[in-house]
C-alpha cells in the first residue's frame, strides 16, 4: 500500500509572511479549507490585489498582534461597526454575558406589560370604554361589580395562562443558567474548573467533553482527534439528527498538544443571525489564520463521537446565534378572521343605529312630556329637600347620556367571547389533526405538526399549491444510475457486489452498494497502462475529491468488519461518494488539511489546499488539491449550464457535445445530473491563486464576495471529465395525491431547480403533466425574446376560447373548452420577468394554464413566483418544501406546509404546518382543511346571530319603557348570556362536528370546492342570519308580551321568560344544524340549557338582587310552559321550512354528499362518476 506521507513537505511551525509567495505548494495542516456563507453577489477582482485586515493592531499603533494584554480599550469592545476583538484567554466584561432569559414578564412588569399585550386586542379596548362607561353615575346601567366581569374574566384567564408559561420559561432559564461547564483558570495552560454558565465570558477558554452541550459559540481550538478533527449533533439548533463535523485548525491543534495554551486576538463579526456563516481570523505566532462555520460550534449543539474539545468563546448570553433566531417566523392571520373584521363593522354600523334610534326617541318622549317629569318615577327635575335638578339635565345631555347607556346595554352584539372561543377551537383542531394516523409517517416515525394555530381554517380555502421538487415529491434518497466520461455513455449498471477495503487486518465496506458498469470496473483495473481507463480514474478521482462528506467509521457485530458512513449535508455528494467507493476509489479519512483514498487497493494522500464551495450564484463547487504525483489540480463539478461556461471549448468540442447529449439523455429519464471537470495547475498559477485565496479567506469583512471573486478567476478552461446521472424517487402516492388535488379544482405548481428535461420527466412521473395537454415553454436569454414568447404564449391560450366561441358546434365546444395548458418556464427567464413590466404578462399566462412548471429557479425566484399569485388575486396560496431553499417560498404563502425530509428542518421550522409526506397534503386539505373550514364558518356566523338575537329583544323591551334602557332581564343574565349561556356548545361543535366523513371528501375531492368558493361564510349568509335574528327575537319579546299583556305579571318574571328563551331557541337552532351527534355534544347542547336554569334559580335565590324568587312563581304557572314550546316552534319554523326547501330543490355539493352517505355506502361504491355534484361556479 502506498505512504501516508504529506505529499509536500514543510518544516512543522514554519510560517510565510502573507505578502509572501510560497516557492511550493504548502502543506495541508497549513491550508485548511475555506467555508461557505449565504450568497452574495460580488464584482470581479483581479488575483494580484490584496485585502488587508482592518483591524489588524499595527494600523492603531498599537503592540503585537499575539500579546493580549496590548489591547486597546476600543478593540475589546464594539469598537468598529462591523467586527470585534477577542483576547484568547482573557474573559471581557465589555461584551454581554452568557446568562440567558427567555422570560417575557418578572414580577414588577408582569400586570403592565401582559395588560398591554392583550388590549393590543382592538376589540378588548371596545369592552374596557364599555366597562369604564357604565362606570359613571349618569350612564350607569349595570351593575360596577357586574359590568367589569366578563371582561376581568377574560383578562384573568388569560393572564393566568400567560403567568404559567412565563414561570415555565423562568424555571427553565435557571435550570440553563446555572449549569456547569469546565473553563481554563485564568493563568493557568491546562487548570480548568467548573464554572456556571452564566459567569462565563467572552474570551473564556472552554473544555467540552463528549456528550455534553456547548454553553456558548464556542472556535475551536483544539479537540480529542489529533487531526483537530469533532463531531457534533446540532439537533437542538436545526432540528438535524446527522453529526457535523467540525474542526480546529492545526496551527492552534499544534499550539495546545505541546505547550497547552494559545494566546492571540481573534477577529470576528459582529454577532448575527446566520448560523451557516461565520467570518473571522486568529493572530498567532505572528500570521493571520483564516476561520469559517467549521470552525465554530453554537450554543446548544452537542458534542458526539469526540473525548473533548477545547475552544475560546466568541459569542456568548444573548448575542449567541441560537439566541439571536429564538424568534418564530411571520405571523400569518387567517382569511376568516380578516373578514370578520367586515362583519365586525356591520355589527357597529347596527350597534351606533339601535343606539341613535333609542336615544333619539327617548329625546322626543322627553320634549313630549316635560311637565309630567317631576312626577315621574325615573324623571325628576328637581329634589325638593335641597331644590336642585336631579337625574335630569336637559333634553340635549339627557339624548346623549341615553345614548351612552344604549351603548352599554347592546354592548354584546359583538361577541367577546367570540376570540377566545375561536382559539380552543383552533386548539381542539390542531389536537385532532396531530392525532390522525393518516398524517403520521411510519419512516421517519414523524407526526403532524400544527405550528400556527390561527389559521387552521384556510386549509379548506387553498386554489394554488406550489411545491418543491426535491425531498418534496421526491424522497431525496440519491442512488447514482450512470456516468458519461468523455464522451461515452456508461449506463448499464448491473454489479452490486460492492467494494471493501483492507485498513489494519479490518474489512472497511461501504455502508450503501451501489450498481456498477462491468465495462467501467474493467477500464479502471487498466488504470495503469491505458490512457482512456486514466481519464475514468481521473473522474472518480473527482467524485471522491470534490465535496465535504466526512466518512464515518461504524462497528458491526464482525469486529473484523467496519462500516464507512459517509455523513454530509447533501445528499447528492454521497451518492457520489458511494458511487466512486463501488468503484474502488474509496473515501477512508478526512482531516482539515487532507483526504485519504484507497485507490484500487493502494491508500494515497491528497492534501487539501483550498475548497471554493456550492453557492446559489455560481451553481458549482470546486477544490484544488495537491496529489501524489506531486501536481496541483482543480477538481470543479455543479450544473451543466454553469460548467459548460468554463469549459476550455477549444479541445474538447465533441467531447462537450457528446456530453450535452447524454446529459439530455439522463434528463430525460428523470435523472439528476451534474457535469465534472478538471484542470492542473502551473506553479505560477497556484502561486497567484494562494496569494489571493490566503488574502480573501482571512478578510472579516466581505469575506464571501472576495471568495467567488478568487474562484470565478480560478474556474477557468475546464477540462470535461464527465456527468452523472442520479435518480431521485418520487415518493409514495404522490401521482395520486396530485390528481386528487387536481380534481378538487387546487392548481399545482412544481418550483425546482432541476434542469428542464428532468422538471418534465418528473412531471410525467408525478402525473402533474399529460399526453393530451399543450406545453408552453418559455426558455430564453434575454427581456425582448421573454416578451415575445410570453405574447406567443397569451395568443395561445386564447385560441381555445375562440374556437369555442367561433364556429364550433356546441359538442365541439366542450371539447376545446376543455384543453389543457401547461406552462414550462425556466430560471434564466424569470430573471428578466419578475419585477418587471412583464410580470403582468406571466400573470395572465399561468393563471390561464392548468399546470406550471418553473426549473432552474433560485430560492428568491420561488418566493417571487408566489407573490405572483398572492398579490394579484384573493385565492389563498400554500407552498410546500422540504429544505432551506424553500423557505422564502413557505413565508411568503398564506399557508407554508414543510416536510421533515433529508435536507434538514429549516422548511420545517419556517412553516405553519409540518408533515412527513407529500401525499398527506390529501388528507389535510381535503378532509382536515374543509372541515375546519365548515366548522370555523359556521361558529362564527352562530355567535353574531345568536347574540343579535339576544340584543334585539332588550330592544324591543325598550320601546315599551319611555326609552329608559332598563332591562327586565336581570344584569347578570345579560352578562353571562355571552361567556356562559350559548357558548360552550359552540366550541363543542367547533371541534367536532363533521358534515361528511372522511371516505366521502377522499371520494370526491369536487367536495373540496365549497370552501374555494367562500359558500359557507359570505355576506349574504351573514344577513340572513340577521334576518333570522331578528324574526326570533320578535318572536321571544311579542309572543310573552302579548300573553301577560293585561296580567299583573312583575317584570322580574317576564325577564326571567326573555333570558331562558333565547337559550333555548339559539340551542335548539344549533341542533337543527349539527350533523354529528356525539355524547360530548349531547352533554354541552343540553347541558347549556340545564346550567341556564339553574343559573336563574341561583340568580333569584340571592334575596339582596331585584326579582328575588320570580323565577320559582313564573314557573309555577302552566303557561310559562305553553309560552316556551310555543315560542320555541315558532321560531324555528323558518329555519326550518328554508333548510328543508334548499336541501330538497337546490341541494349543494355537500347536501348530496350527506344523502349519498345516508342511502349508499361510499366505501362500496361500484360507480362512483354516476352521482353527478352540482358545482356552482
Amino acid at each position: 500500500m502506498a505512504s501516508e506521507r504529506p505529499l509536500l513537505s514543510t518544516t512543522p511551525g514554519a510560517s510565510t509572511p502573507d505578502d509572501a509567495p510560497s516557492p511550493h505548494p504548502p502543506a495541508a495542516s497549513l491550508l485548511p479549507p475555506a467555508q461557505p456563507e449565504p450568497p452574495l453577489r460580488a464584482d470581479r477582482i483581479a488575483f494580484s490585489v490584496e485585502v488587508p485586515d482592518p483591524f489588524l493592531p499595527s494600523r492603531r499603533g498599537d503592540g503585537p498582534a499575539d500579546d493580549p494584554s496590548t489591547l486597546s480599550q476600543r478593540e475589546r469592545e464594539d469598537g468598529d461597526d462591523e467586527s470585534r476583538a477577542v483576547a484568547v484567554g482573557e474573559p471581557s466584561a465589555a461584551f454581554a454575558g452568557n446568562a440567558i432569559r427567555t422570560a417575557k414578564y418578572s414580577v414588577l412588569t408582569f400586570l403592565p406589560r401582559n395588560l398591554f399585550e392583550q388590549f393590543r386586542r382592538l376589540s378588548y379596548v371596545y369592552f374596557l370604554a364599555i366597562t369604564v362607561l357604565n362606570q359613571l353615575p349618569q350612564v350607569a346601567v349595570f351593575g360596577r361589580g357586574a359590568s367589569v366581569l366578563p371582561l376581568a374574566f377574560v383578562l384573568f384567564v388569560t393572564a393566568v395562562k400567560d403567568a404559567y408559561e412565563d414561570f415555565r420559561r423562568h424555571r427553565s432559564d435557571r435550570m440553563e443558567n446555572n449549569r456547569l461547564a469546565s473553563v481554563l483558570a485564568p493563568g493557568t495552560a491546562d487548570e480548568f474548573q467548573p464554572k456556571r454558565w452564566k459567569h462565563i465570558r467572552v474570551g473564556d477558554v472552554v473544555r467540552v467533553a463528549s456528550n455534553e452541550t456547548l454553553p456558548a459559540d464556542i472556535v475551536l481550538l483544539a479537540t480529542s482527534d489529533p487531526t483537530g478533527v469533532a463531531h457534533v449533533q446540532t439537533v437542538n439548533l436545526d432540528g438535524e439528527t446527522n453529526l457535523k463535523t467540525r474542526y480546529a485548525k492545526q496551527e492552534t491543534q499544534v499550539r495546545f498538544s505541546q505547550n497547552g495554551g494559545v494566546g492571540g486576538v481573534l477577529h470576528c463579526e459582529r454577532p448575527n443571525r446566520n448560523i451557516y456563516g461565520f467570518q473571522a481570523n486568529l493572530e498567532i505566532d505572528g500570521k493571520r489564520v483564516s476561520l469559517g462555520p467549521s470552525n465554530i460550534v453554537l450554543r446548544g449543539c452537542e458534542l458526539k463521537n469526540t473525548t473533548w474539545t477545547i475552544g475560546v468563546v466568541v459569542y456568548a448570553g444573548k448575542e449567541t446565534k441560537v439566541m439571536l433566531n429564538s424568534s418564530g417566523a411571520p405571523s400569518k392571520r387567517s382569511r376568516l378572521e380578516t373578514q370578520l373584521n367586515r362583519e365586525t363593522v356591520i355589527l357597529s354600523i347596527m350597534l351606533i343605529g339601535m343606539c341613535t334610534t333609542a336615544s333619539v326617541l327617548a329625546g322626543i318622549w322627553l320634549l313630549n312630556h316635560q311637565r309630567e317629569l317631576e312626577f315621574t318615577q325615573f324623571f325628576r327635575e328637581k329634589d325638593y329637600t335641597t331644590g336642585k335638578n336631579y337625574n335630569y339635565y336637559g333634553v340635549g345631555m339627557q339624548i346623549f347620556i341615553t345614548f351612552l347607556m344604549a351603548v352599554i346595554v347592546y354592548q354584546v352584539i359583538i361577541p367577546i367571547s367570540l376570540y377566545i372561543s375561536m382559539e380552543l377551537v383552533r386548539l381542539g383542531q390542531a389536537y385532532f389533526m396531530g392525532a390522525d394516523k393518516d398524517l403520521y409517517d411510519e419512516s421517519s416515525r414523524s407526526k403532524f405538526q400544527c405550528r400556527a394555530l390561527n389559521i387552521n381554517e384556510d386549509l379548506g380555502q387553498i386554489r394554488y399549491v406550489f411545491s418543491d421538487k426535491t425531498g418534496t415529491l421526491t424522497e431525496n434518497k440519491m442512488e447514482f444510475q450512470c456516468s458519461s466520461i468523455r464522451g461515452v455513455d456508461y449506463s448499464s449498471g448491473k454489479d452490486t457486489g460492492g467494494y471493501s477495503v483492507v485498513v489494519d487486518e479490518h474489512l472497511w465496506t461501504p455502508k450503501m452498494a451501489v450498481k456498477t458498469d462491468p465495462q467501467l470496473a474493467n477500464l479502471l483495473r487498466d488504470s495503469g497502462t491505458n490512457e482512456e481507463a486514466k481519464l475514468v480514474l481521473e473522474f472518480f478521482l473527482a467524485l471522491a475529491v470534490c465535496n465535504t462528506i466526512v466518512p464515518l467509521i461504524l462497528d458491526t457485530r464482525d469486529y473484523k468488519q467496519k462500516l464507512i458512513d459517509y455523513q454530509g449535508e447533501s445528499p447528492d455528494e454521497q451518492a457520489l461518494a458511494y458511487a466512486a467507493a463501488s468503484y474502488g476509489i474509496v473515501l477512508v479519512e478526512r482531516t482539515s488539511g487532507y483526504i485519504v483514498i484507497d485507490v484500487l487497493g493502494y491508500r494515497q494522500r491528497f492534501d487539501l489546499l483550498g475548497l471554493h464551495e456550492f453557492d446559489s450564484d455560481r451553481k458549482r463547487m470546486s477544490v484544488i488539491v495537491g496529489c501524489p504525483d506531486k501536481t496541483v489540480k482543480l477538481y470543479v463539478k455543479g450544473a451543466d449550464s454553469s460548467i459548460f461556461g468554463i469549459t476550455n471549448k477549444s479541445s474538447d468540442l465533441d467531447i462537450v457535445r457528446a456530453t450535452e447529449a447524454h446529459l439530455h439523455k439522463y434528463s430525460s429519464l428523470g435523472l439528476r445530473t451534474l457535469v465534472v471537470g478538471m484542470r492542473e495547475l502551473s506553479q505560477p498559477e497556484f502561486e497567484e491563486w494562494q496569494l489571493a485565496y490566503g488574502n480573501a479567506s482571512t478578510a472579516v469583512l466581505g469575506r464571501g464576495n472576495l471568495l467567488r471573486s478568487v474562484a470565478a478567476n480560478v474556474e477557468s478552461n475546464i477540462h470535461i471529465l464527465g456527468a452523472t446521472g442520479i435518480e431521485d424517487k418520487l415518493q409514495d402516492g404522490v401521482p395520486e395525491a396530485i390528481e386528487s388535488l387536481r380534481r378538487a379544482d387546487i392548481k399545482v405548481w412544481i418550483l425546482t431547480g432541476d434542469k428542464q428535461e428532468t422538471a418534465i420527466s418528473i412531471g410525467y412521473s408525478c402525473k402533474l403533466l399529460t399526453s393530451d395537454m399543450t406545453q408552453i415553454v418559455i426558455n430564453n436569454n434575454s427581456k425582448e425574446s421573454c416578451r415575445r414568447s410570453l405574447e406567443e404564449a397569451l395568443a395561445t391560450t386564447k385560441k381555445p376560447r375562440a374556437a369555442s366561441i367561433g364556429t364550433l358546434s356546441p359538442a365541439l365546444t366542450s371539447e376545446s373548452s376543455s384543453i389543457t395548458l401547461a406552462l414550462i418556464v425556466d430560471g434564466n427567464s424569470l430573471v428578466y420577468i419578475l419585477e418587471t413590466e412583464l410580470q403582468e404578462e406571466l400573470f395572465k399566462v399561468a393563471t390561464e394554464c392548468s399546470v406550471v412548471l418553473c426549473c432552474r429557479v433560485a430560492p428568491l425566484q420561488k418566493a417571487g413566483i408566489v407573490a405572483l399569485i398572492k398579490n394579484r388575486t384573493d385565492d389563498m396560496t400554500l407552498a410546500i418544501g422540504d429544505g432551506a431553499n424553500d423557505v422564502s417560498m413557505i413565508q411568503m404563502a398564506d399557508v407554508g406546509v414543510g416536510i421533515s425530509g433529508q435536507e434538514g428542518r429549516q422548511a420545517v421550522m419556517a412553516s405553519d404546518f409540518s408533515m412527513g409526506q407529500f401525499r398527506f397534503l390529501v388528507p389535510l386539505l381535503l378532509v382536515h382543511g374543509h372541515w375546519n373550514y365548515q366548522r370555523m364558518a359556521y361558529m362564527i356566523l352562530y355567535n353574531f346571530y345568536k347574540n343579535a338575537t339576544f340584543v334585539l329583544v332588550l330592544f324591543w323591551y325598550v320601546l315599551y319603557t319611555a326609552f329608559t334602557l332598563t332591562t327586565a332581564i336581570t344584569e347578570w343574565s345579560s352578562l353571562l348570556y355571552t361567556v356562559l349561556y350559548t357558548s360552550l356548545p359552540t366550541i363543542a361543535v367547533g371541534i367536532l362536528d363533521k358534515d361528511l366523513n372522511k371516505a366521502t371528501l377522499l371520494a370526491y375531492p369536487k367536495l373540496y370546492g365549497s370552501g374555494q368558493r367562500d359558500e359557507k361564510y359570505n355576506v349574504n349568509l351573514f344577513v340572513f342570519n340577521m334576518l333570522e335574528a331578528l324574526w326570533q327575537s320578535l318572536v321571544v319579546f311579542y309572543l310573552p308580551y302579548f300573553a301577560y299583556r293585561r296580567s299583573t305579571i312583575d317584570m322580574s318574571s317576564l325577564g326571567d321568560l326573555w333570558a331562558l328563551a333565547p337559550v333555548i331557541v339559539v340551542n335548539m337552532q344549533l341542533a337543527m344544524d349539527i350533523i354529528r351527534w356525539n355524547w360530548i355534544i349531547h352533554a354541552f347542547v343540553w347541558g347549556t340549557i340545564a346550567a341556564t336554569t339553574i343559573c336563574l334559580f341561583v340568580i333569584d335565590s340571592i334575596w339582596i338582587l331585584p326579582g328575588y324568587g320570580a323565577i320559582f312563581h313564573v314557573m309555577g304557572t302552566g303557561l310559562f310552559w305553553l309560552l316556551l314550546l310555543i315560542i320555541v316552534v315558532t321560531a324555528m319554523v323558518p329555519h326550518f321550512v328554508i333548510k328543508a326547501f334548499t336541501e330538497h330543490f337546490r341541494p349543494s355539493d355537500i347536501q348530496i354528499g350527506r344523502e349519498m352517505e345516508k342511502f349508499w355506502n361510499v366505501n362500496h361504491q361500484v360507480n362512483r362518476s354516476e352521482i353527478p355534484l352540482r358545482t356552482f361556479s
